[in-house]
């Protein structure tokens, strides 16, 4: 391998005493960096070891974002094939069964038997994309670990005693008559 001080002189852009001198003035840097303990920092050294530093940084945060979609993506599909794979039909009924995604009040028509496991919260509400399926408690709830927002969850009636009976603390006589 030709050193480029060689290709230099057969080029005939140098000659040999611009050579000497190049030498000359390097070993007296030397020279002198020796005697005063102090070293000369190459400019265009750290140019380039600071412009690799930026591009590995760069490098590192194209590959987070790219691992992060990959991951986004791995779990989109599992939570597809969960829903394929323990999907519930709705039945051949026609009664509208009322939810909530998101700020919009949604409708699917379902039968007697899901409607009733649907209101038990036996059957969850899944909504992938524009399509709705019904699928198993225990399935919705892996399906929430991974997006929450998929999943819709019905709000069960609470079953709080209201005392708004008026006629409460008076005694219903035995012998009245309606």
């Amino acid at each position: 391998m030709v050193s480029l001080q060689e290709q230099l002189l057969k080029a005939g852009l140098t000659n040999q005493k611009k050579v000497k001198q190049a030498h000359q003035a390097k070993s007296r840097q030397k020279k002198i960096e020796r005697a005063t303990g102090v070293q000369h920092e190459d400019e265009a050294r750290l140019a380039v070891l600071d412009a690799q530093q930026k591009n590995r940084e760069l490098v590192r945060e194209l590959n987070m974002k790219r691992d992060a979609e990959a991951n986004r993506n791995a779990i989109r599909a599992q939570i597809q094939q969960m829903v394929q794979q323990s999907s519930q039909s709705r039945g051949r009924g026609d009664i509208p069964y009322n939810f909530t995604f998101g700020t919009k009040i949604e409708r699917i028509y379902v039968s007697e038997a899901v409607r009733s496991l649907l209101s038990a919260g036996q059957l969850v509400i899944v909504r992938l994309g524009d399509a709705t399926e019904l699928v198993p408690k225990v399935v919705a709830d892996k399906i929430a670990e991974r997006d929450p927002a998929l999943v819709v969850r019905v709000q069960k009636p609470t079953s709080v005693p209201i005392d708004d009976d008026f006629y409460a603390d008076y005694k219903i006589p035995d012998d009245l008559m309606w």
